[in-house]
């Protein structure tokens, strides 16, 4: 590892060179079953000819130019996400934290058209938004904040998962504009709503009844990945304003703040933009990745697959008072014990297997949405003896 390189990683000693499908191999030729996707990245997997031979394609046609020109790949993308999501206009950047702080931008000035001279927006704990200044005030993690003070104001604080929270707070301010929630807390411990349905239809009523914005961070829960194309769509209703990133460009840079009505809106020339947001590369890879998911139906797996491994660990760890709870929504897969397990990532590592540990006790688990079902069970092969081996161990 470079000396040049800020310390800002606790990296895996490993160092990958190839990857094909959901497999990675290292410098050394080992191959490692990859069921962590980048974080949530790569739902094409690795080296998918299709996307591959787009962005061939695109590259050897053009790569950028500024957003002071049209650009036809950023319309057919920005049509395409109309499209599939039920809303109106696209604002194209290059990361979540990105798309959560124009939607902050976003809420602040539809706040101020409507005269609110302080807009504060609600927010949820045990949230991540990103690591941008606004994006961190907006994250309820105090350990992800410490050291970054003063952070941003104007963000008030509930329960995830808590309607009446909300309309307590709907009940003494007068300032909020906007909700700003994740339908499923992924970087949280992949902690899903008890009736998302419910709770995200109560959300909805909330800012309706207040003329405040509904806006859903689907950066991780996004593009198929729940088995629908975007989380929302699971619960019956529309919000205002989604972010995306993660998983829209496989790998290739690109985020979307996605919004409807009165939001989509809300900027005007001058108020918002980005050099490299949106540019031809970044916006084919997203078009490619889409068009991929649709053709092999890969939202339909990633509900199959998602379920299918719920219901393999459900089984292996009946009757494991040490594992608290097994929980999925599509393929974002959360296994919670009861006890810190960062150690498990190493211990996977060295059986060439790539998982994750969100929230010091959650497993967190995000294949590629295009593992099979036999890569699943080799998923659970791998993985249940080291949880079993570490509770073990650490009893």
């Amino acid at each position: 590892m470079s000396e040049h390189l800020m310390n800002t990683y606790g990296r895996q000693p490993v160092t990958f060179e190839k990857g094909s499908g959901v497999w990675l191999y290292d410098t050394d030729g080992n191959q490692y079953l990859d069921a962590l996707s980048g974080v949530a990245v790569n739902g094409l997997g690795h080296a998918h000819p299709k996307f591959v031979a787009a962005l061939n394609a695109q590259i050897s046609r053009l790569i950028h130019v500024s957003n002071i020109y049209q650009i036809a790949e950023q319309a057919r993308l920005a049509d395409k996400l109309a499209e599939i999501s039920g809303m109106d206009k696209v604002f194209f950047c290059n990361s979540g934290c990105e798309a959560n702080e124009a939607a902050i931008k976003l809420a602040r000035l539809y706040g101020h058209n409507k005269g609110v001279e302080s807009p504060e927006i609600i927010v949820m704990e045990r949230s991540f938004h990103g690591r941008t200044m606004a994006t961190l005030s907006a994250t309820g993690n105090r350990k992800t904040q410490a050291g970054f003070e003063p952070l941003v104001s104007g963000f008030i604080r509930v329960p995830f998962d808590d309607l009446e929270a909300v309309k307590q707070v709907a009940k003494r301010k007068n300032n909020v504009v906007a909700i700003l929630v994740e339908p499923v807390q992924g970087e949280g411990g992949v902690h899903i709503p008890a009736d998302m349905r419910s709770y995200m239809q109560g959300l909805r009523k909330v800012c309706d009844d207040h003329g405040w914005l509904l806006m859903l961070d689907e950066v991780q829960s996004g593009i198929g990945r729940t088995g629908t194309w975007f989380a929302f769509q699971h619960t019956g209703m529309v919000p205002d304003v989604m972010t995306l990133a993660k998983g829209l460009g496989s790998g290739v840079p690109i985020g979307a703040c996605v919004a409807k009505g009165a939001a989509a809106d809300t900027f005007t020339p001058g108020k918002h933009g980005s050099t490299f947001g949106g540019n031809p590369l970044a916006t084919a890879a997203g078009l490619a990745t889409l068009n991929i998911i649709t053709e092999e139906k890969l939202r339909e797996n990633a509900e199959e697959i998602g379920n299918f491994l719920n219901a393999q660990f459900t089984q292996a760890f009946k009757g494991n008072k040490a594992v608290v709870n097994i929980r999925n929504a599509g393929l974002m897969i959360g296994i919670e014990l009861d006890r810190p397990c960062t150690d498990l990532v190493k211990m996977a590592l060295a059986e060439k297997l790539l998982i994750n540990v969100t929230s010091e006790k959650v497993v967190r688990l995000l294949p590629p949405l295009i593992m099979n079902k036999q890569e699943a069970q080799e998923l659970v092969r791998r993985l249940v003896p080291l949880i079993e081996q570490f509770l073990k161990a650490s009893s």
